[in-house]
Parts: structure tokens; sequence; C-alpha cells
């Protein structure tokens, strides 16, 4: 009975011995935080090879980057000499160094050595708790526990990323940056023996003070990796000579802009590192710096304080260049802190050449298709192009070169500017949050506003979806926005848009040949001054009031925008794209690598008879018949609406018709067209250009059928307000008409009383009273235009 109770006695102590054991052993296992460390860590930007660009200090104000990959093999070895020679022997606990260590304080009556293993004092620094026995003995069984869940590199790694180096430098590469400028890896013996002894006194011995102690520290450490041999003599004897830093260096600040940029992003990114390696090219990002900021000195005597550059890579979206602003941080007036990458600005027009490539890849125009280029009215909203002047019809590829602003409107009122708003979303602008009413036709000519971002990647999707080399072949996966960071091989791009908006290859294509053609009038009468032995098609901007001058430019390879203007929207006079960013931007296309121009989509062009004066499709009237390539969707484009077959006498000098002449005294021609307000100002600039000849007495009745006269201003039931002059004075309103015959007189009629008669040139400045009226035109012949308008009051007006 005895035996059996002793036994169960046994048993029960066994088993709470075990049950402790493995309590002990759980505590033990758990013991251990995760993470090890909770610091706050600074925000890094490196470069596609890891080049250090841009880094922020940590939250609390310590310089501390977040741990690499790996140490440096010669920190390993300097660390290891110096403070841990048994590192790859013991399991976290030294008992030889600690046996040692108490001898050598009790013989010293101070504390000579700490007996501390790297992984001791990797538990050590996580724990910042005030040294005791008691905290020394829980940073043995920590740092026991550490070796069995970590390897050797990875302890090495946790000591070089979290020791502290003096003043509010932690970490090694910190330190590295801080004192030396540099990254760890390019260190030499005698300035990584110097860091490595630095955070066993980081308070008493560190740069600028206690120099001979540094210096002895150090070159103790150098004659131990002899010793070792680590390192031979000689390099020995020359690291001793090296000097040690004075005091702490600044930072690189190559990309301030996308740093913050970054730190802005990375609450909304799944990533625990705030160390990135991004897409930018080091190299890149400091040459176009310089330009930027050789470039801000000439534009600040004009008050123009701030611009930015972006490069992207068409293949891959990525940026590889990223200047959101010139740098002075110490001039707050520069307002230089302002990333003007992503800010939202008038983009003057620069969206052209997505209307364009919307309109042709709808089939509404050809590449040369006639448009109108006339004082143009639209429900109180006058567009004016740069230079004041009209060419009454242009082709649409030459108003696209030229940049002139009342065809791009007249072309957004055919596609309608609904369609084009909702358009632009589709390619990735979401910047318009507004009803597209609210734009208006104001849209094609800056009258809204978008980012240098989103911009760049439209074009750069565009040039995409024409580079044969690109992994996106043809049209589809082509349109996505630009990134900074590198691809993720385990996630999808949500961003890549398996259809493309809009621009099919034909389309595109054409644009950019267009684009090609630098002719510029007005703003941009300059452009003879940017040649370039690589073909370019670029674009420039410039806003209402001389606000932001933009220049956007691309090849198969990249993109290049440009932005030029002050942060506030201050405007100055000369702030163009032409004069401003189109300067800038070709000397940064110098630095870029040339490459060929886009192969033509042939798969997505077709052969087509097309009108040599209208640029439409060739009608049965067309005499001059060109044999082009358009893009297959102009196919859908109407046919030539300006040759029309007339009817004149045996000398070719009168029209008839079959009412009025034998069809035997006919001769039939085909004549081109224009309506009288084109043809008044196109054969100003076409001698060429002939115009109808007049009708026979016989046949006066006929020419109804062809509009003989034009009011070119004001429009029929158009809205007029007359400015007060200079002097107070209510000023006068200038009405325009055209007529065909260059000889004819017109009778001017204002309210059904006659005030005028004008001959050959048809222009009257007229002070019509607020309120509706009608004006009555009546030529020699008797033709008759009558149209309805109102002048606006003033004083009513401001009082609604």
């Amino acid at each position: 009975m005895i035996a059996k109770l002793k036994a169960k006695l046994l048993k029960t102590k066994t088993q709470l011995i075990i049950g402790a054991v493995l309590l002990l052993l759980t505590i033990f296992w758990f013991s251990l935080p995760s993470p090890l460390f909770k610091s706050p860590t600074s925000f890094v930007i490196e470069d596609e090879k890891g080049i250090l660009l841009s880094a922020a200090i940590a939250q609390d104000g310590q310089w501390r980057f977040p741990a690499g990959d790996s140490v440096p093999e010669k920190f390993a070895k300097c660390i290891i000499a110096f403070e841990d020679k048994h590192f790859y022997y013991h399991p976290g606990f030294d008992p030889l160094a600690f046996t040692r260590a108490i001898k050598q304080n009790i013989q010293g009556k101070h504390v000579v050595s700490g007996g501390s293993t790297l992984s001791m004092q990797v538990i050590r620094l996580s724990r910042k708790k005030t040294r005791t026995y008691l905290q020394k003995a829980i940073e043995i069984i920590l740092a026991l526990r550490l070796e069995l869940s970590h390897s050797k590199q990875e302890i090495l790694t946790l000591y070089a990323s979290n020791a502290p180096f003096g003043t509010n430098v932690v970490g090694l590469d910190a330190a590295s940056w801080r004192y030396y400028g540099r990254s760890p890896e390019q260190l030499s013996w005698g300035e990584m023996a110097t860091l490595a002894v630095l955070p066993n006194a980081p308070s008493l011995v560190h740069p600028g003070r206690n120099r001979d102690r540094l210096v002895r520290k150090r070159n103790d450490l150098l004659d131990k990796l002899v010793v070792q041999n680590t390192i031979d003599s000689a390099t020995a004897s020359l690291a001793k000579l090296e000097p040690i830093p004075d005091k702490p260096l600044a930072l690189p600040q190559q990309a301030p802009h996308l740093l913050n940029r970054f730190k802005n992003d990375f609450k909304n990114m799944n990533r625990e590192s705030t160390r990135i390696k991004s897409t930018l090219k080091a190299d890149l990002q400091n040459n176009v710096s310089a330009i930027l900021q050789r470039y801000h000195k000439q534009f600040k005597a004009n008050g123009i304080n701030n611009a930015a550059a972006l490069i992207l890579d068409v293949e891959s979206g990525h940026a590889i260049a990223y200047v959101g602003n010139i740098y002075e941080p110490h001039d707050p007036e520069m307002e230089s802190y302002v990333d003007m990458i992503p800010a939202l600005r008038s983009p003057g027009s620069t969206l052209k050449p997505l209307l364009y490539a919307s309109m042709l890849d709808d089939g509404l125009i050809l590449p040369n298709s006639l448009i109108p280029d006339i004082p143009t009215q639209i429900g109180g909203y006058t567009p004016q192009n740069f230079d004041l002047g009209y060419d009454g019809a242009i082709p649409a590829s030459k108003a696209l070169s030229r940049s002139l602003n009342i065809p791009a409107v007249k072309m957004l009122q055919q596609y309608k500017y609904q369609r084009f708003h909702s358009q632009l979303k589709k390619l990735g602008i979401t910047s318009l949050n507004k009803p597209a009413d609210y734009y208006g036709l104001s849209l094609i000519l800056g009258g809204c506003e978008v980012s240098m971002w989103e911009l760049s990647g439209i074009y750069a999707s565009m040039a995409r979806s024409l580079s044969p080399s690109s992994p996106l072949k043809g049209e589809d996966n082509s349109y996505f926005m630009p990134t900074y960071l590198p691809p993720d091989p385990l996630k999808v791009d949500p961003d890549r848009s398996k259809t493309p908006p809009s621009g099919g290859r034909g389309a595109t294509y054409f644009t950019f040949q267009t684009m090609q053609e630098v002719m510029r009038p007005g703003e941009e009468l300059l452009w003879e001054q940017f040649s370039s032995s690589q073909k370019i098609a670029w674009k420039t901007g410039t806003s209402f009031g001389f606000r932001d001058g933009w220049a956007i430019g691309l090849t198969p390879k990249y993109v290049v925008c440009v932005w030029v203007g002050n942060a506030d929207g201050e405007g100055r006079t000369g702030l163009t794209g032409i004069e401003t960013a189109a300067p800038i931007l070709f000397d940064i296309f110098d630095l870029l690598p040339q490459n060929k121009w886009f192969d033509a989509p042939h798969n997505k062009l077709i052969k087509k008879e097309v009108c040599r004066e209208s640029g439409y499709k060739a009608g049965i009237n067309c005499i001059n018949v060109d044999t082009v390539l358009i893009p297959i969707t102009g196919l859908k484009s109407k046919t030539c609406p300006y040759h029309q077959l007339i009817h004149l006498n045996k000398s070719e000098t009168l029209r008839v018709s079959s009412e009025c002449a034998s069809p035997s005294d006919m001769v039939h021609s085909s004549w081109f067209i224009l309506p009288p307000s084109m043809e008044y100002y196109y054969k100003l600039r076409h001698r060429d250009y002939k115009v109808l000849p007049p009708y026979s007495l016989e046949c006066i009745n006929e020419q109804e059928a062809f509009r003989p006269m034009e009011l070119i201003y004001p429009k029929n039931n158009a809205k007029v307000y007359i400015p007060i002059e200079i002097d107070g004075k209510r000023g006068k309103a200038i009405f325009n008409a055209a007529h065909r015959n260059q000889k004819s007189i017109i009778f001017w009629h204002l309210d059904n009383e006659y005030i005028a008669t004008t001959t050959d040139f048809h222009q009257l400045a007229l002070n019509p009273s607020p309120g509706k009226h009608i004006i009555t035109l009546v030529d020699e012949k008797g033709n008759r235009l009558t149209q309805r308008f109102e002048v606006l009051d003033k004083e009513k007006t401001n009082a609604n």
C-alpha cells in the first residue's frame, strides 16, 4: 500500500516537473517580442541600383534607416573582432568572455568589460532598460532564445541596423552616410573600423570630440585584424593614416519631392519597410536637377520661381527621373517644397493632341481635313488664336502643329465636349471631378486642371501602344498610369487596362507624326531654335494669364514632361511654354539615348484617295486627288464637302443655269467653294484660291443657292458686351461681314434703319444701346441677310 502511494506521489511529482519544464519552455519560447524593434525608421529612397537619393529623419528625431538584407563583410569582421570574437561559436552567451569580464571588472574596481555577446547587445538595444544584474540575466536568456530562431547573419543585421553611432545616428547605414557620405559597402578598412568602435561608447566617443581616444580604439581594432590575418600590416598602416570625420554630413537630397510623396503614399501601401528601391536612375536624376537649377537662375529674374520635370520609360511606365521642383529649402519665398508633379494646373494646349487622336479614331476627320479658323462666338464664349489672326480654313494637322485655338474649339464643338470629358477620364485624368458642362468648350484650351503625372502617363500609354518591343504588344494592356516603384512579381497591377480607351494605333501614329512638325506661330515663334538630331513628338502649352508653361515630348522610348511657373499661381509676362519649358525639354532629351522613330502600324492603315485641297475623302467633283495612307477608321469620314459642280458660260466668266442658258452653251466645272466667312480669310493667305465667278444677270435668282454674304461677327443670336474705355466712355463693337464678290457694296441697317455703306472691306464700329437688336445687310443686287443679337447691360450684369 505504501509502495503504491510512493509510486503515485513520484508519478505526480514527475508530471509536475514535466509540466513546469514545459511551462518554462513555453514561456522561454514566447519570451522574445515580435517584432524585436518597434522604433520608427527614416523614410529612405534609393535609385534602381540601390544608390541613396533622399532620406528623412525618423519621427523620434533619430537617423535610423530600416534594416537591410545583409551586413557588409568588412563591418562583420570588424565588429566581431572588436565585440565578440567567438560570435560564430557560442549559442548567444559566451561563458569565457563573461567570466573574463567579471575578473577584469573586479581587478579594475570599475566596469572594464561588459562581457556581452552581440546577441545579448541586440536584446539590450531592443529593451532599452537600465542595466542591472537582473537585466543582464534576462538579456542572457533572451539572447539564447534569439539564437534559436535567427541565423548569425540575421543577428548581425539586427545589430548593425540598431546600434547607436553617436549623436542622433542609429544603425550602420545612417552612420556611413552621416559620417562619410557613402554607403557602407564603399567604406575603407579604416572608415569601417572607426564605425565599428562607436557603438561601444557612443555618448563618449563620437566624431568631433575625444578624437584621440577614437583614433586609439580604431587603431587597436586594426591591429587585431592584422593579428587575425583579416588584413595585412600594410593595409592597416595605410588605414591608420586616414582621418576620422569631423562632424555629421548632410544626407543626399536628390529626390526630396518623391521622398515626401512616398511618405504620403506609405499609409495606403501594403508595406512594412520605410525604405524603397525606386525606379529612378541616380545619374539622370542629378543631371535633370542640374538643368532645372541652371534655368531657375535665369527665370528667377522674371519672378518665375518654380520648375519641375518628369521622365517616364515608355515600355514599363516607370519614372526614371522625378524632379518635383527646384530645391532651395533655405529660401521659403521660393516655395520649393511644393511637389509640382502631382499638383493640379491648367494644361494650356497640351490636350489638343488627345482631341486630334480621338477624332481621327472616330473617323470624324482625316489627318489633313480642313477645319474652320474664323472669328467665333459660341454662347458668349469667344476663343482667339494667340496671334489674333485667322486662316479661314486650315488642315487639322497644321492647326495642331501651330497650336491654333479656334480650330481646336471648332473640332471640340464637332466632337462634343461631353464626350471628350468622358474620354479624358477614361484615359486616366482623375481631376475632372465636375460635370462636363462646367468646363464646356474651354476644356480644350486649358479650362480644366491636370497633373504632370497623369498627363505624362497618358502620352506614355499612347506611345506604348505603338511599341513593337513592348511585352504589352498591340493595344491591349497598354494604358496604365506611371509608377515610381518596381513591379511586384506576385501582384497583378489593377491599374492596367485591358482595353485602351482611345486612340487606335493608326490615329496615334498620325498624331505623333503631326507633333513632330514643330512649326509654331504666335507664342511659339522661337521653334526654329530647337533643332534635334532625333525625332521628337512634342507639344507646348501656356495657361490663361501666363501662369503655367508646359512642354511635353516623346520618343518610342521616353516621355519627358516639363512645367515652369509659380507654385502660388502668380502669372508673369513671358511665362509661355515655348520660352520657358521647351528649352528645358530639349536639354533633357539630349541626356537620353537616341532611338529610331515609331514604325507605321500598317495593319491599322489603309490607302485611300484624298482631296488635296480639303483633306477629306475625295468626292466625284474633286480634281486634285492623292492616294495616301489614312487610319482605317478614316473610311467612316465624310467625302469632300467643298468641291461642287458649277455651270459657266462659254467664256467661263459667269455662272449660268438651265433656266437662263442652253446646255450646249454651258461649261461644267468642278470648283473649290468655301463658305463666305472662311473664304474671306482663306483667300488672304492663299493667293491661288479662285473666287466663284458672279452669276449672269439673266440668272440672278440662282445665286440664292450660294449664300453670297455672311456676317462674321456677331453671329446670329449672339450676346455682345461693349466695354468701357480708359477715358470712361462706352466703347464700340466691331461688326464684320464677308461677301463673295470682292467689289460688292453692302448697305447696313440697324433695327430697320439705314446706318452705313461699305465697299470691299466690310467692317463697322457700332455702339448699339443695351437690349435686343436686328442687323440687316443688303448688297447692290438685292441679296439680304438678317440676324439678331443682344447687347448686354453692364450695370444689370454686375447687379446680378
